[in-house]
């Protein structure tokens, strides 16, 4: 056709090595194969650890080069001197010798023949040298170190690894890496992990594909976020407002989509909820699956746990998710209409949970309510269905052990089965609350708790705490199957507030708790202070934090922050926060801080024009003013804050 429009392209595909290509467009599909992407760089990032740098590094002994002990440029030439092995190879620093790494747990890996070059040289030359460099790492930005000297016995850095290197005649800058870092293959490790233990191991299952039948894959230590987001995907109104609006999202993008939650999250609804990755019909049938990299790296950006590699709490995830969504609904309120409040997406999973106090002298009541947005529910073993089986699986395993001495656990033990009804009991059951200070009598005594649902979510997330703290303090999980009702009442956990009849505790002064004194063996109340006090961490906690092993700043950070409620509930703060940034920072005494709102404009820290910004994602003047001093101006963490 004369109309080059109109022209039609013949595309062939050809197979790869190919002798017939040019030499230029091998060099190219070299490169684009050898190229680590976006993936597998951020990836990698995630997963790199903090490396300590050897104490042995500045100060290595190294024996003289010669001829024949410098090691060639060509990867081709290296070879494991003991067994003749050409993956896979680690040089010692300071013999130049090249032995075989060590054998993984399933086989793979090496023969160990560099671990006991360093073993021979110690225990029967007398020398010490612990460095050993991976040999296809090498590149200018750097390499894999280890050190097997028993004081540290793992990945390190070697700050003069270059110099160390041209000893043996190895140039740093000429060298381009070829084998995958240590880091890479655990990211491999972790991705290629079998669940079976703890799904359907052994049971025949039958694939399906379609929509709302899409898989995510382990990208490494990702199963909160996969789990995180195939319920999430569930949720008809993030359905509607994300997948639903996709088309809008995805042309109102900004030029960089990939710092944009709407566009991630849209992408990955609509990858999880359509058929647009099913394979029906197809006879090389494999499960479909995609892999949210972008989305994952977005939410997780900048927070110290969630932009790592390592395993995460779902809820924590989720909870934290909720903050960057509304975060983004704020920010983006017209474009994916969420201008009204009520419509933003967190809020539809919040509610209010009414907490009723029982005086056990006077019979009065306090109400309080609390905005949640997961419901957790405690597991009370007890409860089982199926206790005389457990009792009688336990009755004859202890027969076979004194009759053959075998006691190894049976993978098929029977789990105790919890009905989803006992555990909604249990966050329904009355609390003893000893130690409480009364209003209305002004001493010390009991009281009762309870806690009812003032409000319902338009859904309620639900969390099945398995995890709890044993007698010696250690986090450990129950082994139990809870199945979940496909229907749900709560009407008889409604709360109702103050019921006729009911007398309300009196308000304690200027918030606080009478001061106490003790006067011949009872306890009586004298005159409230002024003005609350800051609190002070109770110094018995603090001792008996410490004495677990942690530092004197966490250890009075949790004893303040559960407002020195006992030694076990500082613990469980403890578990959750041992990883913030801030857990050794000095403790700050609640009410140590001015708490007086600024005016809007009056504070340096809060211009008019950071003050607008915050009103237009839905923030008070006020609320803005507090934030952006909080924040020292910044408007982004004024917001998270």
């Amino acid at each position: 056709s004369d109309d080059a429009s109109s022209e039609e392209v013949a595309l062939k595909s050809t197979p790869y090595p190919n002798p017939d290509l040019p030499i230029l467009v091998c060099d190219v599909c070299d490169s684009v194969i050898k190229h680590c992407g976006f993936h597998e760089t951020t990836e990698t990032a995630a997963w790199r650890e903090e490396l300590r740098e050897s104490k042995y590094a500045r100060d290595l002994k190294q024996e003289p080069a010669t001829e024949s002990t410098k090691i060639s440029p060509d990867p081709r030439d290296w070879r494991c001197l003991e067994s003749g092995e050409s993956t896979n190879l680690w040089l010692n620093l300071g013999t130049g010798h090249i032995g075989s790494g060590r054998q993984h747990w399933d086989g793979s890996g090496g023969n160990g023949a560099a671990l006991r070059h360093y073993e021979e040289m110690k225990n029967v030359h007398g020398k010490e040298f612990p460095l050993v460099v991976k040999l296809g790492t090498i590149s200018p930005s750097g390499a894999d170190v280890y050190s097997y000297a028993p004081d540290e016995d793992d990945m390190v850095t070697d700050p003069l690894l270059a110099e160390h290197l041209a000893h043996w005649g190895i140039n740093v800058m000429a060298m381009q890496k070829t084998e995958k870092s240590m880091a890479e293959l655990q990211i491999d490790l972790n991705k290629g992990f079998e669940f079976d233990k703890i799904t359907e191991a052994g049971a025949e299952l039958e694939p399906v594909s379609g929509a709302k039948r899409v898989g995510l894959k382990n990208m490494g230590n990702t199963c909160y976020v996969n789990s995180v987001l195939q319920v999430l995907k569930e949720v008809p109104f993030l359905d509607e407002t994300y997948r639903g609006n996709s088309e809008q999202i995805f042309n109102t993008a900004p030029a960089d989509p990939t710092g944009d939650f709407p566009t991630q999250f849209a992408k990955t609804l609509a990858a999880l909820n359509t058929d647009r990755y099913a394979r029906d019909g197809r006879e090389d049938f494999e499960t479909p699956t995609v892999a949210p990299r972008m989305f994952k790296q977005l939410v997780g950006k900048n927070h110290a746990e969630f932009s790592t590699g390592r395993q995460q709490d779902a809820v924590e995830y989720f909870q934290h998710l909720l903050e960057v969504m509304s975060r983004a609904e704020r920010k983006d309120a017209e474009r994916l209409g969420t201008k009204d409040d009520g419509k933003r997406s967190a809020r539809r999973f919040e509610f209010d949970v009414e907490e009723k106090t029982t005086c056990a002298v006077s019979g009065s009541v306090r109400y309080v309510r609390r905005r949640e947005n997961v419901l957790p529910l405690e597991v009370s073993v007890s409860s089982a269905t199926n206790l005389r089986e457990i009792e009688a699986e336990r009755d004859l395993k202890r027969q076979k052990t004194k009759g053959d001495g075998d006691d190894k656990d049976d993978k098929d033990a029977i789990r105790p089965v919890v009905p989803f009804d006992a555990c909604l009991a249990t966050f329904a059951a009355d609390e003893t609350v000893t130690d409480w200070f009364s209003t209305a009598t002004g001493a010390k005594g009991n009281a009762t708790r309870r806690s009812r649902f003032a409000t319902f979510p338009e859904v309620l997330p639900v969390q099945v705490r398995r995890y709890y703290v044993a007698s010696d303090w250690t986090p450990k999980k129950l082994n139990v199957l809870v199945p979940m009702p496909e229907k749900i009442d709560l009407e008889h956990l409604r709360g109702a507030g103050i019921q006729p009849g009911e007398t309300p505790l009196p308000e304690a002064d200027d918030g606080a708790a009478a001061a106490f004194v003790e006067s011949g063996g009872q306890t009586v109340s004298a005159a409230p202070p002024p003005a609350a006090a800051p609190l002070e961490p109770d110094p018995a906690i603090v001792t008996q934090l410490v004495s677990m092993g942690f530092s004197e700043n966490g250890s009075r950070r949790a004893a303040g922050a559960t407002r020195n409620a006992g030694a076990e509930p500082a613990m469980e703060w403890v578990f959750a926060h041992m990883e913030d940034p801030d857990f050794n920072d000095p403790y700050v005494p609640a009410g140590g801080e001015a708490a007086q709102s600024p005016v809007p404009g009056s504070d340096p820290a809060a211009s008019a024009e950071a003050v607008a910004m915050l009103g237009a994602m839905g923030f008070s003047d006020a609320h803005a003013a507090v934030a952006l001093r909080r924040s020292d101006g910044d408007v982004e963490r004024a917001a998270d804050w």
